[in-house]
């Protein structure tokens, strides 16, 4: 009787692994994609210290160690791509971090069910359209010939036709509004979901109090999705780095890579297209080394204001 009390109180990991095996099957996939794909290719970082031929392998190309790395921060093009890395992701986080915030506040006050739901099928839908044809709706409205946004600005205020995708300094401003068109929508689910955990004795009793929806949404709401506010940000953090390939890829054109050309642009073109395998790993295993200390840096400030975190 003590041993099947024992058992049942403290049980072994074969004892678990029985009781649970169905839902251990399930974690296979999961686990084995994680694996193959994630894990298995880091094997691969090596070459970044070697001079890789695809005739030696891996293992038998010749040992350089930091050359790749030293020829990487030497070079003038790695230094613009980084900067234009950087500036763009600051624009999406400034401009395109709160827009999500702000339409799951707005949503979170309807109180026409029907309206709400065509609302946000609206707003979604863009997430789901590649960016082959979003990035070519896109373009068409900015066109200065036929593009809605130049005839507007035409007939209403006598501004002649602007190529936007075609100058350097209106580039960035397009490519974060475009951004945010495609991403908001679907980002307010996170928030929607957080807020519909908020008591609503709280919001009764700001009611009471006499508080305005602005003082409810500012005291009740906000202090409510501030967790996920904060974790959002450790995650937007880690990717500091990272730029859609597609995303630019299709709005990017010859007048405008001084300001467009990036570093997923610049793998793909050095790396891909060159074949200089070993220098873009050098420049992946950089670019992956910055935003893990971006995600632990941020996490350490999330936590000394007293929020959890990611761990």
């Amino acid at each position: 009787m003590e041993n099947v009390v024992s058992r049942r109180t403290h049980p072994t990991l074969i004892y678990r692994l029985k009781r649970d095996r169905h839902l251990y099957l399930m974690m296979l996939p999961i686990v084995g994609f994680y694996l193959l794909f994630k894990y298995a290719p880091m094997f691969g970082e090596i070459i970044a210290f070697k001079d890789y031929r695809f005739a030696e392998g891996i293992l038998g190309s010749k040992w350089v160690g930091f050359k790749h790395f030293e020829s990487l921060f030497a070079s003038l093009d790695f230094w613009k791509v980084i900067r234009n890395t950087l500036l763009l992701n600051v624009y999406s986080l400034v401009f395109g971090f709160p827009v999500p915030i702000v339409l799951a506040l707005l949503l979170n006050e309807v109180r026409k069910d029907w309206y709400k739901r065509i609302v946000q099928n609206l707003l979604y839908l863009p997430h789901f359209i590649s960016w082959a044809v979003l990035g070519g709706i896109f373009i068409a409205m900015l066109s200065p010939s036929t593009g809605v946004v130049n005839l507007v600005l035409t007939k209403l205020f006598g501004i002649e036709p602007i190529y936007f995708m075609a100058h350097p300094d209106w580039w960035p401003a397009a490519f974060t509004l475009s951004g945010i068109w495609r991403e908001a929508g679907w980002g307010t689910i996170l928030y929607l979901a957080a807020m519909a955990s908020i008591d609503p004795q709280l919001y009764e009793a700001a009611n009471i109090d006499g508080a305005s929806k602005l003082r409810q949404i500012w005291h009740v709401t906000l202090p409510g999705i501030r967790s996920t506010i904060a974790i959002l940000l450790v995650l937007r953090m880690g990717n500091m780095l990272d730029v859609g390939l597609e995303h630019v890829l299709v709005l990017q054109n010859d007048s405008v890579l001084n300001v467009a050309d990036v570093i997923s642009t610049y793998v793909y073109r050095v790396g891909l297209q060159n074949m200089n395998y070993s220098y873009t790993t050098a420049l992946g295993l950089f670019q992956s080394l910055i935003g893990l200390i971006l995600v632990f840096g941020v996490n350490k400030s999330i936590r000394l204001f007293g929020e959890r975190g990611l761990w």
